[in-house]
């Protein structure tokens, strides 16, 4: 009996650091990426900035490269700052890129989101506090506002080149 008494106070410690460990573990998960922070203050800047999710896996993110889509797009609009994001990865699909001519341009940045998974509840669902559920999608920011959302599937161009016209606009919508 006189041995009961000394393992509760060592279970009260046990169980005290594994919530601690618990509550870090959440904390820490919480924290915006590297990724994430460097492109918060990319959208931040004056202009125009298109963030886009990709991955080199996906049907239609490969559509929208095909026949140089994305690499004439960036180049028809050199005032606009464009983000890709390549998520649900474990690479950054450089090499897609570049055979589909997107990578050289002054205006493009690309990066690769620490998260690859592809599983539900493991998978990077928000960035920036915007949710991303699906793959392409496509973010278009003036002076750090989200102006235009496309949260599902493949872009036409013509229709986000007159967004981006709308976006730069002087007057403030």
């Amino acid at each position: 009996m006189d041995k009961i008494p000394a393992i509760f106070p060592r279970m009260k410690r046990f169980y005290a650091l594994l919530l601690l460990l618990a509550a870090f573990t959440s904390l820490r998960a919480a924290e915006p990426s590297t990724v994430e922070q460097q492109v918060a203050a990319a959208v931040k800047s004056t202009g125009v900035t298109v963030v886009h999710f990709w991955a080199p896996w996906c049907p239609n993110c490969l559509s929208e490269l095909s026949k140089n889509g994305w690499s004439r797009f960036i180049a028809a609009n050199p005032d606009v700052n464009f983000i890709f994001v390549t998520i649900w990865n474990e690479e950054d699909g450089r090499a897609v890129l570049a055979k589909n001519g997107v990578g050289p341009q002054k205006n493009f940045e690309l990066y690769l989101h620490p998260n690859p998974s592809r599983i539900d509840g493991e998978k990077m669902e928000t960035f920036l506090g915007l949710p991303v559920t699906w793959t392409p999608t496509t973010w278009i920011f003036r002076n750090g506002r989200l102006r235009y959302a496309f949260n599902y599937g493949e872009l036409r161009f013509l229709i986000v080149q007159q967004l981006l016209r709308d976006t730069s606009d002087k007057w403030d919508r």
